[in-house]
Parts: C-alpha cells; structure tokens; sequence
C-alpha cells in the first residue's frame, strides 16, 4: 500500500534547492516558466479573484459542513463536433440532449485542449503534468511496461490527503503491469478499471469470431487477423474488468468482451449513482473519477438506444454516445435527488478528438485532423463544468484551458492545492476564479502541444505554430490564426513571409520552457523494464526559430 506523506517530504526537501531560480518561496507549485512571467504580470488582479475564490468556497463549505463534491467524467474519442451543444447532435446521428443541457445549465467551453491521445490526456489530467515529463509520452499498448509511476502525485492522493472518499470507474489506462501503477495505488479508495487501452476485448473477441460464428460474412469482426492464440503467445492474459482496493489484492469482476460491453456505461453509472447515495449525507466529501469505456465502442452497441429517432444505427460510437448521454442525464437527476447537487462540481472532458481510422464507426470534428494530432482537430475537444449555484448558467467562454489545469483546479476546490509536489514542474494552472467567474478569467494564454517528446505545435493567445524546421536559413513554419481560421485551412496557402515578425516571440516563449527543463528534467522510464532510469532526459528541440533559441 502507498501512502502520500513520504512523497510530500521528499517534494518539499528537494525543492528548496532546485526551484529557487523560478520561485520566491520553496513551498508554492512549481509552474511552467512562460507561465510565470504571465502570472507576474496579473498578480494583483488575480490576487482580488483568489479573495473572491476564497469567500465563495468558504461560504459553501459553511452551508454545507464539508468541501465539495467533485465528479470528474473523461470520455474517449469524442470530437468538437459529435455533442449536440458543439454544432453536432442530430446533425451527425448522435442527438445528445443530456450532455447538450448540461452545457445549457453551466459552462461549455470553446476552447478546452486535451493531449493528442488517451494515455497523455490521462496522465496530464491525474498529475497536472504534460506526460513528457512524467516518463510516459505514448499510448500505451498491452505487454508494455511503463506507467504511472510511485514517484508520481495524483489528484486522488491530494484529494484522499485532504479529507475526500475517493473512488474510480472505468478506462484506466497509465499502466497496469505491475502494482504501483494500479488506481488503487494511486490515490483511489475503490477502483473498477479496465487495464490495458480500453479495446483489447475487441481483439480477443475477433480471434474468436471465424470459430465461434463459422465465417465472418454479416457479422464482420474489426480485426480479421488476430490470431486465436494471440493473447497466449505474448504472454497476455484476456481482458477483464478488475476491481481494486488499497492494500489488497485486485480480483476481477468479468471478463471484458462485445457481450459484457453493451451496457458497460449503464452499469457502471448504476454504480456510481449507489456510491453518490451512500456517501451522499457522509461528513467526508468524494472523489469520483469516471473514464467511460462507452465512446471507444469497437464492436458493443447497445441495442436499446441503437434503433432509436436520429441515431446513425450503423454507427457505434453514435450508438454508445447515446447511450452515454442518457447516463449523465442519470447521475445529474441523482445528484439533484440527493439534494447535494450545489456541493458538487461536475466536469465533463473529452480525452481528445476522434479516431478517424476506425471509420465509420467513430465520430467526428469540424476541426482538421483527429485523434494522434496537434492540429485543432486532435486536441481541441468538448467540455463543460456543471455547478447549481456556483456556475452562471448558460456560459461559452472562449478563454484557453488545457487538461492539466483539471488536477490543479481541483486542488484548489478540495482545499489541498498546498499538498501539490514542489520538486517538479506542474503545469496545470489553477483555474477556479475561471470556473466562478467566467470569460475572460482564464489564467492561460500559452499552450505547448506536445507531440511525443517533442512539441509539435505551439498556441499563443489567437495564433497557433507548427514549425517545420529551417531551410536556407529561414524558419519553415505554418502558422494560424485560430479565430480566424479553426480549422487551420488558410494558414498553410498564405505562406511564413506575412509572419515574419513572430518566430522570435514564439522562439523565445519555448526558450523559456526548454531552459526550466534543464533544471526540472523528464523523469526517464527503461521501455523494457518500466523502471526510472536515474540519468533523466534533458531538453532537446528542433523549435530553433529565434536568435535567443542557439
């Protein structure tokens, strides 16, 4: 069993050395650089918004005994452009009514930015870190050893440190090989998780399908060549759904496969829904973290809601979307049922933009590109914060937020943002005063998409790069405006030569970021072990586009 304290200790011993050149004082977060000049900039501002933060909260937890409630929902592969509320819904045979008055009743952002795919966006949004530095920087895939490790602070553990029950159902997903790496080792009370990604029953499912069918004919499976010894030969064992408590261990619940995904959602909202009931009248708050498996629906379409008024039938992640839709529906009415609905914060976040290579049974973006890339299309995805009473219905702020500043957001709600590890870079940024007061109250205007270890686009303010490098001594870049052109179409025609004013800010903008790195490394994981490699990964870029970045 892994306990928080030791973490804590280390964290604040180490950053009394390391993090004097960034910060006044050893014991505050340590952000990323370019944010700090930013946050400089707003100090008083933004200190009479903490105030305002500060009463508000203390007001709440006056009327209600305890801190709030928080449920965080990460769902998988669901593009800016599928969800009713996002120019999609009926339009593309996916009518969400319950999600689209969730955005109605609260806050749907417009410019909400995940990670280009589901193991980073779920590192970034548990550790407040962009997932390079955590050691993980790809998907994960079965047999892979890498993951979240020890080391590693979560939302779960500072929440859980503070005071909060917590608890998890779904797509885990940041490493499942060995002990530590499991959610109930990395802050969760009680864990029902899917290893692996999340879609290996769909392997093991097709494997299966030529004996178990005698042919594939009308009843095709995704993957036609699995092999039916698959799983035996590399050493993996047939997806189960597990379940996980600290300090025993994990027994599985049922195996994971298109019959026992059906109403995968349904049943594990039935659950969650039984928890909220039980604790809902506790004197200690909770924790609730829901990465649905429902949207990354491979071969399981619930017949319920396939044949329903809109539904593209043919398609299973519409169907699943449907499905997933009704559930939320569900767990707002409970929470209002309950009675604790203004105590508890509900976020909805997509992990990133849609798979198109699973077409025609995947979603869709009005933004180019999809799930894997740092165009609009891959990591500017649906989201939105639901509050009765403490978020103004009815709000579309277009200010930036990135996944990462989930974990440090919610830290500051649950009243542990000081518990937050000083010895590393968290770049998440606290956004509550966003949350409680609206547009134009974000705290970012930066946002390095990272694409692996690199950084494959960079948005500042309005405009956004993807550099490509130099060629005769002139930076080759694409470069956007994001209002004015989203889908990141016009930049590319008109060429780098009416920007030429701007590779020096953005140059020095990752200068900054890369130079902070030298002093806060990646954490370096050994891909065949798993194991931290103690010489850690110092920056390297090719983003050289300034006189500052030689």
């Amino acid at each position: 069993m892994k306990y928080l304290m030791p973490k804590l200790v280390v964290a604040s011993s180490l950053a009394v050395g390391l993090a004097v050149g960034f910060i006044g004082s050893s014991f505050a977060q340590q952000s990323d650089a370019p944010y700090l000049v930013y946050e400089k900039k707003n100090k008083d501002k933004w200190a009479i918004e903490d105030n305002q933060v500060n009463e508000k909260l203390a007001a709440l937890e006056k009327k209600f005994g305890k801190k709030p409630n928080i449920i965080m929902v990460l769902s998988d592969d669901v593009g800016w452009g599928v969800l009713g509320a996002y120019g999609g819904g009926k339009v593309v045979g996916t009518p969400t009514p319950q999600l689209d008055k969730m955005a109605r009743d609260g806050m749907k952002f417009l410019s909400a930015y995940s990670e280009p795919s589901c193991t980073p966006t779920r590192l970034a949004l548990l550790t407040g870190r962009q997932p390079h530095r955590t050691g993980v920087n790809v998907v994960l895939w079965p047999g892979q050893k890498q993951g979240l490790v020890d080391e590693e602070v979560t939302i779960a553990e500072l929440l859980r440190a503070g005071g909060y029950d917590t608890a998890m159902w779904g797509k885990w997903h940041v490493g499942d090989v060995y002990d530590e790496q499991l959610p109930h080792n990395q802050g969760f009370d009680y864990a029902e998780y899917s290893p692996y990604n999340g879609a290996v029953w769909g392997w093991q499912d097709s494997a299966e399908f030529p004996r178990k069918y005698g042919g594939t004919a009308g009843k095709s499976a995704l993957w036609l060549d699995v092999p039916e010894n698959y799983f035996e030969r590399f050493g993996l064992e047939p997806h189960f759904i597990w379940e996980g408590r600290p300090g025993k261990k994990p027994k599985k619940v049922m195996p994971a496969n298109c019959e026992t995904y059906q109403e995968i959602d349904t049943r594990r909202t039935d659950a969650i829904n039984k928890y909220v009931a039980d604790h809902a009248k506790s004197d200690k708050p909770f924790f609730i973290y829901f990465p649905t498996d429902a949207t990354n629906s491979i071969c399981a379409s619930p017949e319920k809601f396939r044949f329903q008024k809109h539904v593209d039938s043919a398609n299973n992640l519409a169907v699943s979307m449907v499905q997933h839709d009704n559930n939320m529906g569900r767990l707002l009415q409970n929470l209002k049922d309950q009675g604790i609905a203004e105590n508890t914060l509900v976020l909805w976040y997509s992990d990133n933009g849609p798979m198109h290579g699973f077409y025609p049974i995947t979603g869709y973006s009005h933004f180019r590109g999809g799930k894997g890339d740092v165009t609009e299309g891959g990591v500017r995805v649906p989201a939105m914060a639901w509050w009765p009473g403490m978020i103004e219905p009815g709000q579309e702020p277009i200010d930036l937020l990135h996944v990462s500043d989930v974990f440090t957001t919610l830290a500051r709600i649950g009243g542990v943002k000081d518990k937050i590890p000083t010895d590393r870079v968290t770049d998440g940024i606290d956004q509550a005063a966003f949350l409680l007061n609206g547009e134009d109250h974000s705290r970012r205007d930066y946002i390095f998409h990272y694409s692996g270890t690199e950084i494959g686009a960079v948005r500042f303010g309005k405009l956004k790069m993807h550099y490509k490098g130099q060629q005769g001594g002139l930076p080759q870049f694409e470069l956007y405006n994001i209002m004015r052109d989203p889908r990141e179409d016009l930049g590319k025609k008109i060429g780098i030569y009416p920007y030429l004013h701007i590779p020096v800010p953005f140059g020095q903008l990752v200068q900054a970021h890369l130079e902070q790195m030298q002093q806060f490394p990646d954490r370096k994981l050994d891909p065949k072990t798993g194991k931290e490699v103690k010489a850690r990964r110092r920056a390297t870029s090719s983003w050289e586009i300034g006189p500052d970045m030689n």
